[in-house]
């Protein structure tokens, strides 16, 4: 059943066995898996079910850090941010959630044989093929293309599979209205989570909508599943109880905020034909129905030698490059690509595969995504700004430091070596001071971090199960609890771990 609180009468108190703050991707998926048992879940979801600029602009923060939107990269309607999903897909790497010694603050509280169950499941509910993410033997049997192996020692190949996307709030919204233990209440924001007086537990939430109204939701349990920002933002406003705001006791909440520093322009690799490159490589094609394509990523055995963070490499063809002009690009680098295709023709070209004598080859553009290390100093506070509703709107300081981007140029070096030692290309750093970033560094709208799991209450807000600690009933749900954050894409990774929370509450329910 899906209702609308503004049409509710003002003050009315709904209750539930468990309430689920956010409907997207998290609220929704964990709702799912309760769909059609005894236990009463009512999911609570800021906007309606299309896009509202009232509603979103709820989303607008202060920025004390690196240039990033808090609004433009989040959606505050049903389905969450999947409404903006790009659909990329890959599980974490073991070494993801490994205690690094030279990664500080690394480690989840369990390891990743854990959690690798769950991927096959979510991947069903992303609606890409499950599995073969690594296996270039699959690859090379579905594309009819010969997979190069890597040739340094340095890099591997992961498959990258591709969701339609799912926008998750279209895709199961009926099945949710189907479900009779289920309530979506659309157009509500949760203002307060109010809890008892030793701070111990959750009691009811405090709920206000734009047209004025009050209401609040007691349920026996909680969870907390609107964001790697909003999250910490909702903890800190709970502060009616716990001054410091809800979990945290120990100054945890808003830290470790991490993103996936998404870099371009930084380097072009020349080849001289693709005769050495297959499709996927370049390009996404479609295998079992749904695209995919090759990324390049750190050998974990690499990582561990070198002391480096992870990354991931993605290219594609950007121009080719005449023996005269550059055709399809305005790239100022022309004339240097030109003469090092020239110089290197010899070694990339098969001698009589090259289909035209006056293409000297192709500029492949290179996109790189890379982990960070998890900062404390990187952080969700609160604004002196207030939002619609007179609430202190979320103050972001992202940071990176020394260790990121030393971590990113030596995996970048790896690359060049790697297409160099399987003949396939050459490549250039375009930057112009390699001991700073690349301009610009983007984020991927990918908010990690936060509320972050430990099994030490001084270093995380939530333990192993995503319960708050010391708030009996309460737990948090998406990538705010990850530790660390590797190079790959949250979604997937955020869906199993949602369906291992399920699979605890079950367990709490029955």
């Amino acid at each position: 059943m899906f209702t609308d609180a503004r049409n509710l009468s003002d003050q009315t108190i709904l209750e539930a066995d468990l309430a689920i703050i956010g409907g997207g991707v998290a609220g929704i998926t964990l709702a799912r898996a309760l769909a059609g048992n005894k236990t009463r879940v009512c999911v609570i979801e800021s906007g309606g079910l299309e896009f509202d600029p009232q509603v979103q602009s709820l989303y607008e923060g202060e920025n004390a850090g690196i240039d990033y939107s808090t609004s433009l990269t989040r959606m505050r309607f049903f389905g969450g941010s999947s409404n903006h999903w790009g659909g990329y897909c890959r599980p974490l790497d073991p070494i993801d959630l490994e205690a690094r010694d030279w990664v500080p603050f690394s480690g989840w509280p369990f390891a990743f044989d854990e959690l690798a169950p769950w991927y096959e499941p979510a991947a069903e509910i992303v609606q890409i093929a499950p599995g073969h993410f690594n296996d270039s033997r699959y690859w090379q049997q579905q594309t009819g293309e010969p997979i190069p192996e890597p040739a340094t020692g340095r890099l591997r190949l992961q498959f990258v599979h591709f969701s339609p996307p799912t926008h998750f709030g279209s895709r199961y919204r009926d099945e949710l209205k189907a479900a009779a233990n289920i309530q979506v209440l659309l157009n509500a924001n949760v203002t307060n989570i109010t809890a008892v007086e030793n701070g111990r537990a959750v009691k009811q939430l405090a709920i206000r909508t734009l047209n004025g109204l009050s209401h609040s939701v007691k349920a026996r349990y909680y969870v907390l599943a609107t964001g790697g920002l909003e999250n910490a933002r909702i903890l800190l406003l709970s502060n009616d109880v716990v001054t410091a705001g809800l979990g945290n006791h120990n100054d945890q909440v808003g830290r470790y905020f991490m993103e996936h520093p998404h870099l371009s322009g930084f380097a072009n690799i020349v080849a001289g034909d693709l005769v050495r490159l297959p499709k996927i490589f370049r390009e996404r094609v479609t295998v079992e129905g749904r695209p995919a394509q090759v990324a390049f990523n750190p050998a974990q055995a690499f990582l561990r030698e070198q002391q480096l963070l992870n990354a991931t490499f993605m290219v594609g063809v950007a121009g080719i490059y005449q023996a005269g002009t550059l055709a399809g690009s305005g790239d100022s680098n022309a004339q240097a690509n030109r003469d090092m295709l020239r110089a290197a023709r010899h070694f990339l070209s098969d001698e009589g595969k090259t289909t035209d004598p006056n293409t000297l080859g192709v500029w492949l553009g290179v996109g790189g995504s890379c982990e960070q290390v998890p900062n404390p100093d990187s952080r969700v506070s609160l604004s002196d700004q207030r939002d619609t509703l007179g609430l202190p709107q979320l103050k972001l300081d992202w940071r990176l430091t020394e260790q990121d981007r030393l971590s990113f140029y030596a995996n970048l070096r790896s690359l060049a070596l790697e297409f160099g030692a399987l003949g396939i290309g050459r490549m250039r750093e375009t930057v112009t001071d390699p001991r700073d970033w690349p301009q610009p560094v983007a984020g991927g709208s990918h908010h990690m971090g936060t509320t972050r799991m430990s099994n030490d209450p001084s270093r995380g807000v939530v333990d192993r199960d995503c319960k708050v600690h010391d708030v009996e009933n309460l737990y948090v749900a998406g990538s705010s609890v990850f530790p660390t954050s590797g190079s790959a894409n949250p979604t997937l990774t955020l869906v199993a771990l949602t369906l291992r929370l399920a699979g605890h509450l079950k367990d709490r329910f029955r």
